[in-house]
């Protein structure tokens, strides 16, 4: 599936191509602190499929649990975060998107959920709590 998007203030923009099939929520502890919330969702697009249209984002560099380096990308201007890949760019074969920055995110839905271990106690039951539709 062709995708497009962007940050939030426009500086930034992109498109890749994904599988909608791997779309994922992630409840690992760097994710729940990168974007001060309980879960992170992401999408894995290669690196021949994805295309920065616009802009030069920001790069943090993260020692995950396992070891492994990431590049943390964000707009340095308004800071949504946009994608996460190897920290070298000889080795940045894929890039996870971040699913708020990708403009057809209503017609993606999650298929799997990993680091479950640190998920927030509420998540698995968060369609009893009470909703409303605005404000």
């Amino acid at each position: 599936m062709k995708i497009d998007g962007g940050c939030q203030c426009g500086g930034i923009t992109f498109e890749a191509e994904i599988d909608p099939q791997g779309i994922n929520i992630c409840h690992c502890t760097d994710c729940q602190a990168f974007s001060g919330s309980a879960f992170r969702i992401g999408v894995a697009a290669p690196a021949k499929d994805f295309k920065l249209k616009s802009g030069k984002p920001k790069t943090y560099i993260k020692t995950a649990e396992t070891g492994a380096k990431r590049a943390q990308v964000f707009c340095p201007d308004c800071g949504t975060h946009l994608y996460a890949t190897a920290a070298e760019k000889k080795d940045a074969t894929v890039y996870r998107i971040r699913f708020g920055a990708i403009g057809q995110r209503r017609e993606l839905t999650p298929t799997s959920q990993i680091w479950c271990r640190s998920a927030a106690p509420w998540v698995r039951g968060i369609a009893s709590i009470p909703a409303k539709e605005k404000q």
